[in-house]
């Protein structure tokens, strides 16, 4: 049986939403459990996909009608590189179009299957899909990524980004000139209520911060970098987009397509460019860094000389 604790951004909302939220299941699958009896609520069987569940219930989904275990099959990661690795850790640079770990609804490489195509063992703490996961960017977005190998640095790593104490650097060309040039966005984040893949600035939503200084000012677009206090999905795209900035190339978030198309990006304007952090054995501070991608530098030199 898995048992998840309801969070306060989930509260009063229905059950198979929360389940099928917390639990990575799909809403198919939840309403089959549901039907089966197999989800319950404080050890009350729940029939109804409608009824609402309060923050700090306990929910639970049984094992025998859950999805089995993704496998991690090795294989690779096209453009993948490896910017530092000892017994403790691996330092990627991921492409965009690459996922962190396999997942429900994705059937393209990730980081975890590429590491096992090249030999690099990986903690096994965490699901098998997860196994050395400390930190997880988003397909779309390129740029610096950690890997947990030990189990001593897993734990540390872990308590690392849930302390905030790593540096987490990205550089965003957003649409506009954000007024003022240096700031900070502290709105609340969650899933947004009409679109099921999208997140937003909503009531209730996870504490969410992210910090902004402007590198370079141009006539369409700015290129800002931004280090992230929090780290919740899609948090620079919502913020960005919250303040009226998106980033460039990211229609999800209302960018102009007609920029992206005319710069030829087929994915935001945004990258990990630093990652620092106490070395979890060693007690030592480290950074890594990555440049831009072709098609990332592309954009930008089109921007800067006012070609678009």
């Amino acid at each position: 049986m898995s048992v998840f604790l309801v969070p306060d951004a989930l509260d009063g909302q229905r059950v198979d939403a929360v389940a099928a939220r917390i639990s990575g299941y799909s809403r198919s699958k939840i309403d089959t459990m549901l039907e089966a009896g197999g989800v319950l609520v404080d050890g009350a069987v729940i029939l109804k996909p409608s009824s609402r569940v309060r923050a700090g219930a306990m929910l639970e989904l049984v094992d025998e009608l859950a999805p089995p275990p993704l496998a991690v099959e090795p294989r690779m990661a096209e453009g993948l590189g490896i910017l530092y690795e000892d017994a403790d850790l691996v330092v990627v640079d991921k492409p965009v179009g690459v996922a962190a770990h396999p997942s429900l609804g994705w059937d393209g490489p990730s980081v975890v299957e590429h590491l096992a195509h090249v030999g690099v063992p990986v903690a096994t703490s965490g699901a098998a899909e997860r196994q050395g996961i400390v930190q997880r960017l988003d397909v779309g977005t390129s740029g610096c990524m950690v890997i947990a190998k030990s189990e001593v640095a897993y734990s540390v790593l872990k308590q690392a980004f849930r302390d905030r104490t790593v540096d987490k650097t990205y550089h965003a060309l957003v649409q506009g000139h954000p007024d003022p040039f240096t700031g900070t966005i502290d709105a609340p984040i969650g899933r947004h209520p009409g679109h099921e893949w999208k997140m937003a600035v909503v009531d209730g939503g996870r504490h969410s911060v992210t910090h902004y200084d402007t590198l370079e000012a141009h006539r369409r677009a700015t290129l800002l970098s931004i280090k992230l206090e929090t780290g919740r999905t899609h948090q620079i795209r919502v913020h960005m987009a919250a303040i009226g900035h998106p980033c460039v190339g990211d229609p999800l978030y209302g960018a102009d397509p007609g920029l992206s198309a005319r710069l030829g990006l087929e994915r935001q304007w945004l990258h990990a460019v630093r990652l620092g952090f106490v070395h979890p054995t060693r007690g030592e501070y480290v950074t890594f860094e990555s440049g831009y991608p072709a098609d990332l530098a592309g954009a930008l030199e089109a921007v800067r000389a006012d070609a678009v």
